[in-house]
């Protein structure tokens, strides 16, 4: 089966460390695809609390860590979200890579700007201390919705319509975009992906990995796409040395627990 190829993939908002990460589809979604550019948009952690983070969200990493090895000849950029906030240093150490606020690219004469997008939530940025207490309690939530996860991500919907920071973070970015003359910007942070055009300027939403529909873009040489996670009944193509991550770290001992490259030789090689 042919591996499908592009040029760059954009996700966000794993928010590893709450118990309704996807990181597990996430792993699959990049062990699948060749890429010349991976872009983390922010919101990659839940908050700075590594002990709530589970095997499947270390494996994440580790793969991650293993991508940014320039043996790989892959560029790996991680852009800051408001859940990641503080976490410069802790991630250039921890898996090798800088964390940017933004990140403009070029690709094909076309301008690109990456932003997580809650510079331009206006609710979050006037209530912080509400939006740090709402956190809290999200993350009761999910602990005692743990099973289904039904409420929690109902609540999370909810919030996104009630805030309707959608639209607004769609204005704000539309708008950073054209003073840094960049033709396509790229944003997280509301949770729901959408597409739309003004002025010229395309806006992109990555959507999350804490739904049950989980959003990725890529960009090749048709354009900007948004994409549906597809959960695959194989985990690894037959006749291709990918690497299996989670065999390899099924003992993890925390937080200095990342592997070594010399552990992962077999992927894209």
């Amino acid at each position: 089966m042919t591996i499908p190829y592009c040029d760059t993939i954009i996700l966000s908002d794993l928010h590893l460390g709450s118990e309704v990460s996807r990181a597990r589809d996430a792993l699959r979604l990049l062990e699948h695809h060749y890429f010349e550019r991976l872009i983390l948009l922010g919101d990659i952690f839940c908050d700075l609390n590594f002990a709530r983070l589970k095997k499947d969200h270390w494996r994440l990493l580790s793969y991650i860590r293993k991508l940014s090895n320039p043996k790989r000849g892959i560029e790996v950029v991680w852009v800051e979200g408001n859940h990641d906030h503080g976490l410069s240093l802790i991630m250039s150490h921890l898996v090798g890579i800088k964390v940017y606020q933004q990140y403009v690219w070029e690709y094909r004469g076309v301008r690109h700007l990456a932003v997580h997008g809650h510079q331009f939530d206006r609710f979050l940025t006037d209530n912080a201390l509400l939006g740090s207490l709402a956190s809290a309690a999200f993350l009761l939530l999910q602990k005692l919705d743990f099973r289904r996860q039904r409420f929690t991500k109902l609540i999370d919907r909810l919030d996104t319509r009630w805030r309707r920071h959608s639209p607004k973070v769609a204005a704000g970015a539309l708008a950073h975009a054209r003073a840094h003359n960049a033709q396509r910007v790229f944003c997280g942070h509301t949770h729901q992906a959408m597409q739309l055009a003004e002025d010229g300027v395309e806006y992109f939403n990555t959507g999350c990995w804490i739904q049950a529909t989980a959003t990725y873009i890529t960009i090749d040489e048709e354009g900007a796409q948004i994409h549906e996670y597809a959960e695959r009944s194989d985990d690894h193509y037959p006749g291709e040395e990918r690497g299996d991550p989670a065999a390899e770290v099924a003992e993890l001992p925390g937080a200095a627990g990342l592997l070594g490259d010399a552990e992962y030789e077999g992927v894209y090689s």
